[in-house]
């Protein structure tokens, strides 16, 4: 069926009983939530989001906590919806950041970047919010469940970003027929209604997309990122590649540029360098880690395409044009519902 001529309204009806578990979680229309990615997921985008029925997610990255509190503040004045805060697990002051959360009456928290602290956990809930985090791993999963966890995110390494080693088809496979007891959320290269459909199926609660959020019209990133992204192919997005396995590198998946190019010249530099003696050990991987410093804010808001950080994941080809957040998210749920209408009744 084609998406142009809308599907029939019992198609429609079918897909909100397919999200019902993972819309009743966010109190949104849908089950859908925006990839929380910084310097993208700031106010604008998040509130056009959950104005659009999805569940916007404010980055929060390094953000210190009055500059949080100031975020959530913008977001609150552009949308009486619920929205999200993602905070990383690593950044120095996680219990303030919570804090700051709690005090704005922030609905939920989701805990990115690594297992979420105990007592960071703890003080969410207690708080009164809900708790999401993400699980690379059935074991892990169900050790957040046991810890409180209120939902979980499985990303795929088909994302944009920092990615894990397995594709969200594996890692929904393994985990959503075994974790029953939370709404379970997909992510990870998810760029069509059609996708969204079939994690459904297979019991996931909603999918998590962020890729193709980045050319929202309200979206704040440079003219030079959005078209970046316009132009780029799936086979564009690939991770970083680490040179010796002594010098880990994170992996990262993004739009390859000169900044790629150079980024591996820097470490086999920084290698020559220590197998000289030059620098110890902790200094040559800092070396390395500081190379992508301040690259991503250089391409998203300065729009150095070039020599910045184009974090994008494997959708990104299915990214074709700037639309309203409102678009893009009916096109999304129109898909699902056409796809549905395909089959028939009773199907």
């Amino acid at each position: 069926m084609d998406v142009s001529v809308s599907p029939p309204e019992a198609a429609f009806a079918q897909l909100d009983r397919l999200m019902a578990r993972g819309a009743a979680f966010f109190g949104s229309r849908y089950a859908l939530l925006g990839g929380a990615m910084s310097w993208v997921s700031e106010r604008n985008l998040v509130a056009a989001l959950s104005n659009a029925g999805a569940f916007g997610v404010i980055a929060c990255g390094a953000m210190e906590p009055p500059r949080l509190a100031e975020e959530i503040a913008g977001t609150q004045a552009l949308t009486s919806r619920p929205f999200g805060v993602n905070l990383i697990t690593m950044h120095p002051r996680l219990e303030q950041l919570v804090d700051v959360c709690l005090e704005a009456k922030v609905s939920h928290i989701v805990f990115a970047g690594g297992i979420p602290p105990g007592a960071a956990l703890k003080r969410a809930k207690e708080g009164g919010a809900k708790v999401v985090c993400f699980a690379p791993a059935l074991a892990l999963a169900k050790k957040l469940v046991r810890s409180g966890a209120d939902a979980l995110v499985i990303e795929g390494s088909e994302a944009g970003g920092h990615i894990g080693p397995v594709s969200l088809n594996v890692l929904a496979q393994e985990i959503l027929p075994h974790v029953t007891e939370v709404p379970v959320f997909v992510a990870g290269g998810i760029g069509r209604g059609e996708a969204i459909l079939s994690y459904l199926e297979m019991g996931a609660a909603g999918a998590q997309i962020g890729t193709r959020f980045v050319c929202a019209t309200e979206c704040i990133a440079h003219p030079n990122f959005k078209r970046a992204f316009i132009r780029g192919a799936a086979r564009d997005a690939l991770p970083t590649i680490q040179l010796d396995e002594r010098f880990p590198v994170i992996p990262v998946r993004a739009l390859q540029n000169e900044g790629t190019k150079r980024f591996m010249e820097h470490q086999a530099a920084v290698l020559t360098r220590f197998r000289a003696g030059e620098l110890t050990k902790e200094e040559a991987q800092l070396d390395i880690e500081h190379f992508w410093a301040g690259a991503l804010r250089r391409a998203v808001i300065d729009g150095d395409v070039e020599n910045g950080s184009l974090m994008a994941g494997q959708s990104v080809g299915m990214v074709t044009r700037e639309q309203p957040a409102a678009e893009i998210v009916a096109e999304l749920v129109e898909q699902a519902a056409a796809a549905l209408a395909l089959r028939g009744p009773g199907r």
